[in-house]
């Protein structure tokens, strides 16, 4: 059995600390990080080596993006793609010695007008979206796990408010339509929901609420998806809703699930 953890960093370098605090409070056995916002040799891989995370595979990327798994588990580099040819560090693969392959995906945010003519950034996501759908339908993935930001909340139970998020980028109804497209080309299945599958459900809240326990406006932008021949063997989901709370956190928290393979 092991336990995976994806968790939208938003600086791996100014959040050093919390990602140290997480491995030694909850002990995942993976963690994939994206928004790593360095390259990867100013990830500060020593740290995590002496908490027992001594493999990585990594993409970095000076400011934006990066994506990264720590391990405890031996695992090796599995390629990454460069999806809509962004030229951005936002996907990373490893193989586990199980076999089992795990996708880190950082998906982009898409801006903040929900209209490719004029929003370049929202054309960029549908057309990631896109693009994964079509890998998938070409090479249907077996015993894999896809984590990260998808940054999409795709239910009306993944927002505070369905309605008043329709027209609100992460939950418009044409993003949502391409990551179910892009979902069932592989025949992913959604472990959280899997785990939790009625209620409110949030992994991200932003920094522009002053109090964003009270307010709760949340959105579950990140997820652990499995491919059919071991979904079954996921169980024991959870999202760690407190760390939102520690001192200077990240928007997004950790999700979690274990699998008995």
């Amino acid at each position: 059995m092991f336990t995976i953890a994806t968790w939208n960093i938003n600086s791996i370098r100014l959040r050093e600390g919390l990602v140290a605090r997480f491995l030694q409070e909850e002990s995942p056995d993976i963690l994939c990080l994206q928004e790593c916002k360095a390259p990867v040799d100013k990830i500060p891989l020593t740290r995590f080596a002496e908490l027992g995370y001594t493999h990585i595979v990594a993409r970095g990327q000076k400011g934006y993006n990066g994506v990264a798994i720590l391990s405890r588990l031996p695992l090796e580099d599995a390629g990454d793609r460069d999806y809509a040819a962004l030229g951005h560090a936002r996907h990373v693969a490893a193989r586990l010695e199980n076999g089992v392959v795990i996708h880190n995906m950082y998906i982009p945010a898409g801006g903040d007008i929900p209209d490719r003519q004029v929003n370049l950034k929202f054309g960029q996501k549908l057309d990631f979206l896109t693009e994964m759908r079509d890998v998938f339908h070409a090479d249907r993935p077996e015993r894999s796990i896809l984590v990260g930001d998808l940054n999409i909340a795709p239910r009306e139970d993944d927002v505070w408010s369905h309605k008043q998020l329709l027209k609100i980028v992460s939950h418009t109804p044409v993003e949502i339509e391409h990551l179910l497209a892009a979902q069932d080309a592989g025949g992913w299945v959604d472990v959280t929901r899997q785990d939790i599958p009625s209620g409110l459900l949030y992994s991200w809240w932003s920094y522009r609420a002053k109090d964003w326990d009270a307010a709760d406006k949340g959105r579950r932008l990140d997820h652990i998806w499995a491919t059919p021949d071991i979904a079954s063997a996921a169980h024991g989901s959870r999202i760690l809703r407190p760390v939102r709370g520690w001192e200077g956190p990240s928007d997004h928290v950790p999700v979690l699930a274990s699998f008995d393979l």
